[in-house]
C-alpha cells in the first residue's frame, strides 16, 4: 500500500479558482447576486442564504454547496462589494485571516494582504480606493521575535505558554538563568531587598547558597519562626521574604533549585507567584458613578462596579493570606481610582477617600475631572470623557504617590478609559500593567470604524478605538473573562480580534493591530459575592425580612417613579431580567418579544428592572429612546396585568434576595443582550439557583452549557426565544422536577468554574509571571512603547481635540 502524500492546504485564491473551473455557472450566478445588491458590506448570513437562490439545476447547486467554495463561503466574515468587485473576508479558524478578491466581469482571482483589503473596503466610506499616503498602524514588526502559540485552541492560556517558553530556554541555555538571579537580587519593597542581597553575585553561589540552606533548614522543626533562623539565611545571602516558617522556606528554595537544575513551566509559574513583589495595586475606573451604594442603575454604572468591587475584596484577602505565608510584616493598600464627581447625586462620589466595605486597606481614591475652564461638576457619558483625561492621569500620578508613598507595583485597567490611563501611568512609572477590557464597544456597533464619521458625533469612536489600540499593546498582560472575549467562536470575531485589522478611513488604517495568539492574553472568569448571592434553597441564610419590601416592589397596585405595571395572577411564575436600559442590553427586545406570544404570556408574568420609569429623570442619550420604548410596548400590546417595569434598584443585598424569591415562583432569569463581554448577572442569578436562559453572543455561550446548565438565546430571533421559554415552563408544568434539575446544574457549574477565590490566586499568580517577563525582555518591549508614545501624541491628542468640553450649565 503506498504512503498517503502530506499535500499544500491550497490557499483561498485556489479554492476560488478551482470552483471557477469546475462551476463556473453557478459560481458566476452567485457572485452576481453579490454584486446585484449594489455596494455596500455583505453579512455572513447573506453570503450563506444567496446559495441558495443560484440559477441551474438542483445537482449543480448542491455540487457547489459542497465544493471548496462553500468552505470558503462558510468561514467567511463579511464580503465587500464595490461592482463588479467581490472582496471576501476568509477567518479559516480564531485569529486566521485570508482575503480574495474577484472581478465577475473577467472572472479573475485574487489573494489580497490586510492593507490592499483594507484599503478597497475605504471606499465604500470616501468613494474611491485609497492607494497612496495613508497613515497604516503596524505592530507586527515589534512582536516578530517574540513567542507565540500557533494553534487557536492555545488562545487565552498565555502564562502557560509563556512558562513552558521560559522554562525551556533556562533548560537550553544556562545563560537563560542570569535574568532570573538579577530579577531576586534587584526586587525591593522601599529599597529593603526581599529575596537576595549582595553576597550571591552568580548563578554557583546562588546554588551552593541555597544546598547550604537546605541542609541547616532540614535539621529545623517544620513549624520554626523565621525569626530563628533569619540572621543565618542573612548571612548565606537571602533576605526574609522566602516563607513565614522553615517548611515554607525550604519549599520555596526546593522550587529554586528545581528551576536550576531542570526548569518545568509548572516549577517555575508556582515559584514566581509565590515571590513577594505585589504590595500596592492600583486600579482604574474612571467613568460612571463609582460608588458602594445608591449608584447601580445610574448611567454608565453597571457591572463593572460591582466587578471591581468583589474584586478588590478577593484580592486584598489573597495579599494578606501571600504576605503572611511569605513572612513578610508589610501592610498592603488597594486603591481604586476613580473621577470625582461634585453633583454626586445623592451618592458618595463627591468624596476623595472612601474605604471599601469589608476591607481593611482598600480604598475608592476619586480625583476630579478638571480643564482650563476649571473642575466639572456634572457627570459625563463615557463617551465624552476623551479631553479630560491626560490631566486626569496626570493628577492621579499626584494623588496616588502621596497616598502610597511611593509607585505602586501594580496597575489594572478597566474599560476604554481606564485602560488609557493606566497605560500613561505605567508608562511613566514602569509598572507592570493589566488589561480588562470588560466591552470593546467597536463590537457592539456593526460597521462602526468603516463608517465612524457618522458614529462620531455622538459617541466619539475615533478617540475610544485608538485609545484601546493604545492601551492593548502597551499592557503586559490582558485579562478577559471568556475565550468568546478574545477570539470569539468557529462563526463569529471576538472583541480583540475584531481589532486585529481594521481602518478609520481619513485617519489611519490598522493593518496589525492586536495579535489574539499573543502570549499576553489570559482567561480568568470572576465570580458573585457568595455572602449576597447564594441558593434559594439555604433556608437559614435567607433574608425574609426583606421579603415586604420585595413584594411591594413586585406586587404593589400603586404606579409611580418605582414601579409601573401590575401582576394579576400571582400563582404564575415569573420571567425575570436586570440590566441597565440601553440598546445593547435590549431589555425593551425581550419585552416585545413576551408581548407578541399569546402563549408565553398566559404560562407566565415578566418583571424588569432596568433605569428610569420617567424620562425626565434620564441624561442619557440611549436611555432616553429606550425608556420610550418601553412605555409604547407597554401601551402597544396592552401588557398590564401582565408585566412589571421596576426602575433599576441599587440594594445589592435585596436584589440578592429578589433572584431567590423569584425562584421561589419557579421562575426564570433571561439576560437578553445583542451582545455580553462576560455576564455578571448570569453568574448571580445561577449562584442563586435561577435558570437561566442567556445570550449566545458573548461570555454567557461559555459559563452556560446549552440544554445542561442553563440555555442559549440568539436576541436575534425573538419568535425562537418566545418558543423556547414556552416550551421551559409547559415542560416544568408537566414535570416539576424538572426546574430543579437545571437549577441544580446552574449551580454545579458555578462552583466549579466561576469563584472569586480561584480568580484572585490566579491574577496574583499572573502578575508574579508577567513582573518577571517585563523584567527580562525589558529592551525587546521599549521599541513598542516609543511607538506608542508617537502615535499617542501624534495622533491621540488631535483626535481629542474633536471631542468637545462639557458644560455644567
Amino acid at each position: 500500500m503506498a504512503n498517503p502524500k502530506l499535500g499544500r492546504i491550497p490557499s483561498m485564491r485556489e479554492r476560488v479558482e478551482d470552483t471557477l473551473s469546475a462551476h463556473r455557472n453557478e459560481l458566476v450566478s452567485l457572485l452576481s447576486r453579490y454584486v446585484a445588491q449594489g455596494k455596500g458590506i455583505l453579512q455572513p448570513h447573506t453570503l450563506i442564504d444567496e446559495l441558495d437562490n443560484i440559477i441551474g439545476d438542483e445537482q449543480a447547486r448542491h455540487r457547489l454547496s459542497d465544493g471548496p467554495f462553500s468552505e470558503v463561503l462558510k468561514s467567511a466574515q463579511e464580503a465587500i462589494v464595490l461592482p463588479p468587485y467581490v472582496a471576501i473576508a476568509v477567518r479559516p479558524r480564531p485569529g486566521v485571516w485570508e482575503y480574495v478578491r474577484v472581478n465577475i466581469h473577467e472572472l479573475s482571482v485574487e489573494q489580497l494582504d490586510v492593507s490592499e483589503y483594507l484599503s478597497f473596503k475605504e471606499a465604500l466610506a470616501d468613494g474611491e480606493d485609497n492607494k497612496y499616503f495613508v497613515l497604516e498602524l503596524d505592530f507586527e514588526p515589534f512582536n516578530a521575535s517574540f513567542p507565540r502559540p500557533n494553534r487557536s485552541s492555545s488562545i487565552g492560556n498565555g502564562v502557560q505558554f509563556l512558562n513552558r517558553h521560559l522554562s525551556s530556554n533556562m533548560f537550553r541555555n544556562k545563560d537563560s538563568l542570569e535574568p532570573l538571579l538579577n530579577f531576586l537580587r534587584a526586587y525591593k519593597y522601599r529599597g529593603q531587598a526581599l529575596m537576595l542581597n549582595d553576597r550571591i553575585q552568580s548563578i554557583p553561589r546562588l546554588q551552593a547558597a541555597l544546598a547550604k540552606a537546605e541542609d541547616h533548614l532540614s535539621k529545623l522543626p517544620s513549624d520554626a519562626p523565621y525569626s530563628e533562623f533569619e540572621y543565618i539565611l542573612q548571612a548565606m545571602g537571602f533576605e526574609r521574604g522566602w516563607g513565614d516558617t522553615a517548611a515554607r522556606v525550604l519549599e520555596m528554595m526546593h522550587l529554586l533549585l528545581d528551576i536550576l537544575q531542570a526548569p518545568d513551566p509548572n516549577t517555575l509559574e508556582t515559584f514566581l507567584g509565590r515571590v513577594p513583589m505585589v504590595f500596592n495595586v492600583v486600579i482604574l475606573s474612571p467613568h460612571g458613578y463609582f460608588g458602594q451604594a445608591n449608584v447601580l442603575g445610574l448611567p454608565d454604572t453597571g457591572g463593572q462596579v460591582v466587578y471591581i468591587l468583589d474584586q478588590v475584596r478577593a484580592l486584598e484577602n489573597e495579599m494578606l493570606l501571600r504576605i503572611q505565608r511569605q513572612g513578610l510584616d508589610i501592610t498592603p493598600r488597594i486603591l481604586i481610582v476613580t473621577r470625582l464627581i461634585p453633583d454626586a447625586k445623592g451618592t458618595s462620589c463627591n468624596q476623595r477617600l472612601e474605604r471599601v466595605s469589608g476591607t481593611e486597606h482598600t480604598h475608592i481614591l476619586r480625583v476630579p475631572f478638571r480643564s482650563e475652564k476649571g473642575i466639572l461638576r456634572k457627570w459625563i457619558s463615557r463617551f465624552d470623557v476623551w479631553p479630560y483625561l491626560e490631566t486626569f492621569a496626570e493628577d492621579v500620578a499626584s494623588e496616588i504617590a502621596a497616598e502610597l508613598q511611593g509607585i505602586p507595583d501594580f496597575i489594572i485597567g478597566n474599560y476604554s478609559d481606564g485602560n488609557l490611563v493606566a497605560s500613561l501611568l505605567a508608562y511613566k512609572m514602569g509598572v507592570t500593567q493589566c488589561t480588562i477590557a470588560h466591552a470593546l464597544e467597536k463590537t457592539k456597533y456593526p460597521d462602526s470604524d468603516i463608517y465612524w464619521k457618522k458614529f462620531d458625533e455622538k459617541y466619539h469612536f475615533s478617540c475610544q478605538f485608538t485609545a484601546d489600540i493604545i492601551a492593548m499593546n502597551n499592557a503586559d498582560f490582558i485579562i478577559t473573562s471568556t475565550y468568546q472575549e478574545i477570539a470569539g467562536t468557529k462563526n463569529t470575531v471576538g472583541q480583540y480580534e475584531s481589532h486585529t485589522a481594521f481602518t478609520l478611513p481619513g485617519l489611519y488604517r490598522v493593518v496589525h493591530g492586536i495579535d489574539v495568539f499573543d502570549p499576553k492574553f489570559n482567561i480568568v472568569s470572576p465570580g458573585a459575592d457568595m455572602s449576597i448571592y447564594f441558593p434559594y434553597s439555604e433556608k437559614e441564610k435567607r433574608l425574609t425580612a426583606l421579603h415586604g419590601s420585595i413584594e411591594e416592589l413586585l406586587f404593589d397596585p400603586r404606579q409611580n417613579d418605582e414601579h409601573i405595571g401590575t401582576l394579576s395572577d400571582r400563582s404564575k411564575p415569573i420571567i425575570f431580567s436586570m440590566a441597565r436600559l440601553d440598546r445593547v442590553k435590549n431589555m425593551t427586545g425581550l419585552v416585545e418579544c413576551y408581548a407578541k406570544n399569546t402563549k408565553l404570556r398566559e404560562l407566565a408574568n415578566l418583571v424588569v428592572v432596568a433605569g428610569y420609569i420617567d424620562v425626565k429623570k434620564s441624561k442619557d442619550r440611549e436611555e432616553m429612546q429606550e425608556i420610550e420604548k418601553m412605555h409604547d410596548l407597554m401601551k402597544e400590546f396592552e401588557l398590564d396585568g401582565q408585566f412589571r417595569w421596576i426602575a433599576a434598584q441599587t440594594n445589592r443585598a435585596r436584589n440578592g434576595e429578589l433572584y431567590r424569591y423569584i425562584a421561589d415562583t419557579k421562575g426564570i432569569f433571561v439576560q437578553p443582550a445583542f451582545y455580553e463581554a462576560f455576564g455578571l448577572t448570569v453568574v448571580e442569578a445561577m449562584t442563586c439557583g435561577l435558570p437561566t436562559f442567556a445570550t449566545c453572543h458573548g461570555g454567557p455561550a461559555e459559563i452556560i452549557e446549552h440544554g445542561i446548565s442553563g440555555f442559549h438565546i440568539d436576541p436575534y430571533h425573538p419568535d425562537q426565544i418566545a418558543e423556547l421559554l414556552g416550551d421551559f415552563f409547559q415542560r416544568c408544568k408537566e414535570d416539576l422536577s424538572h426546574w430543579t434539575k437545571v437549577s441544580d446544574a446552574g449551580l454545579k457549574r458555578i462552583y466549579e468554574r466561576y469563584t472569586w477565590k480561584i480568580y484572585s490566586e490566579r491574577l496574583m499568580t499572573l502578575a508574579g509571571v508577567y513582573s518577571f517577563w517585563k523584567y527580562a525582555s525589558k529592551l525587546e518591549r521599549r521599541e513598542t512603547r516609543r511607538y506608542l508614545e508617537m502615535f499617542y501624541i501624534l495622533k491621540f491628542r488631535d483626535l481629542v481635540k474633536s471631542v468637545p468640553l462639557a458644560s455644567d450649565d
